[in-house]
């Protein structure tokens, strides 16, 4: 009855303990409601032609999901999804929370319930009276002893060391969740900008090849012109100096686009070889890329609770946190309660007629003197959560970064696109009028095709400009955290 009056005891002070150490608190969002100095811009230049058109930005509640629809193109959306979805970079970042949730179902069966074992034996014996100090009695015969037991030991945890620990695990779940977002995040963004860098590449090839083409036409007149003493020597090999230079610009650009390919490939899970994807790969040209007119701003406090990377670094805040109620814990005394009990006998079709073994036991254990480990150990743990939260600040300061970085950046692009824009267009119309002369007599076909050589250039540039404003867009959109989720990516 003493006992069970102590174990009693003990269960009370178990359910009515409490954990120590701190209740973790999430940080508070931080208090501005704008990214720039300026503040967030309304709108962009509205530049004419393809990829042009003003951008405007509106204030919303929560970053866009799925927001690679909005660049309006089939084509990109199925190579999304089927990254998404094939990935390896998500496969082990899926398995890595399923390690982690797994390893938390084993902790807690561990911890919060009691450890029943059944054991089953049999031993061969002799006994040796004689070293009993009997030498009267001749020795038993050999015999065999049965035993069957059921042990349960339970810890109580009175201090929370346990319920820390197992706080400090769930958060580990919580982090490998918010990686798979970001790692969802970030192949996403990662298809959208190689497919728009793709797009781009293979226009500045082809319009490089018209570019070398019309040097090249103009080379050969001014060769016959040499030969006829019409054109001087310095010219023609200034002119032989200017294709060689834009021909050397085209290998460069081809490789980028196959790395590009390649890169592609892997994301989506094949192998660079691969042409599963071909289709949907030649459907991506800058025109069939629509830019977004209407972009989603959400404000700094909703960055904070949205991005997964800030979210992942919170994470790994709460269980430093949850480290120092562990630490704090093993400072206090631990209560342990086991109880045993079975069958101990001679005869194997006699362990089942009842218990003839038992007992009980209520343990105490007090840290009494450990060189000063326990305490180090605590404030050790306070080190690390003073660590996780400079890094948690950290992670928070560069997500307001790069959202402020990119809409500068994309002020910026409609600027250049709206510049180049104008060049292009006036430099076209130069060509116009420059075929109108030609077939008029008024000027050579030298004086044309060397028109028409800068409206090539300047429609190189523009095609530059009119790709990054495309990549910005998407790089906002990523640096705003929009989950990029399979089953809404469906939507």
């Amino acid at each position: 009855m003493r006992a069970f009056s102590l174990s009693a005891t003990a269960c009370a002070l178990m359910l009515a303990g409490c954990a120590v150490g701190p209740d973790f608190r999430t940080p508070a969002a931080p208090d501005t409601t704008t990214y720039t100095r300026a503040g967030t811009p309304t709108a962009t230049a509205a530049p004419s032609g393809a990829g042009g058109g003003a951008q405007t930005f509106l204030a919303a509640p929560n970053a866009p999901r799925a927001w690679w629809t909005q660049f309006g193109s089939p084509a990109l959306e199925q190579l999304v999804d089927a990254a998404l979805n094939a990935s390896p970079t998500l496969d082990s970042a899926r398995e890595k929370l399923v390690e982690a949730r797994e390893n938390y179902n084993a902790q807690a069966g561990a911890t919060l319930f009691p450890s029943v074992d059944a054991k089953l034996s049999g031993t061969r014996q002799k006994v040796d009276l004689a070293a009993f100090g009997i030498t009267s009695a001749p020795n038993p015969p050999p015999f065999t002893l049965f035993e069957a037991t059921v042990s349960v030991s339970y810890v109580f945890d009175i201090f929370g060391a346990n319920r820390r620990a197992l706080e400090a695990t769930r958060a580990q779940v919580d982090y490998q969740g918010y990686e798979l977002e970001a790692a969802r995040l970030t192949v996403a963004g990662n298809v959208v900008s190689a497919a728009v860098r793709r797009a781009s590449l293979r226009r500045q090839i082809e319009v490089t090849q018209q570019l070398i083409d019309a040097q090249s036409r103009q080379l050969s007149i001014m060769e016959k012109r040499l030969a006829i003493g019409g054109s001087a020597e310095i010219d023609v090999r200034s002119q032989r100096t200017l294709l060689a230079q834009t021909r050397a610009t085209l290998p460069p650009l081809t490789t980028q686009l196959a790395q590009t390919d390649h890169q592609l490939a892997i994301l989506l899970g094949v192998t660079p070889s691969s042409t599963q994807y071909e289709a949907q790969l030649d459907a991506l040209t800058l025109d069939a890329l629509h830019l977004p007119d209407t972009v989603a701003i959400t404000l700094p406090s909703t960055l904070a609770r949205e991005r997964p990377d800030i979210r992942a670094a919170e994470a790994m805040l709460h269980q430093a946190s949850a480290n120092i109620g562990v630490a704090t814990a093993n400072l206090y005394p631990q209560f342990s309660l086991s109880a045993q009990a079975g069958s101990e006998r001679t005869r194997i079709a006699d362990i089942v007629s009842g218990l003839n073994i038992w007992n009980f036991g209520l343990g105490l254990a007090q840290p009494v003197f450990h060189g000063g480990e326990l305490r180090a150990k605590k404030r050790a743990s306070e080190a690390a959560w003073n660590a996780a939260f400079a890094d948690y600040r950290q992670t928070v300061l560069q997500a307001l970064q790069q959202v402020a970085d990119t809409l500068h950046t994309l002020e910026d692009d409609a600027l250049e696109l709206q510049s180049r824009d104008v060049a292009a267009r006036e430099a076209q119309a130069n060509v116009a009028i420059a075929s109108a002369r030609y077939k008029a007599g008024g000027v050579s076909e030298f004086a044309l095709i060397d028109t028409q050589r800068t409206a090539l250039q300047t429609s190189l540039d523009r095609t530059r400009a009119q790709a990054d404003r495309l990549a910005d867009t998407a790089a906002l959109y990523q640096a705003l955290g929009g989950a990029a989720l399979p089953d809404e990516a469906a939507r």
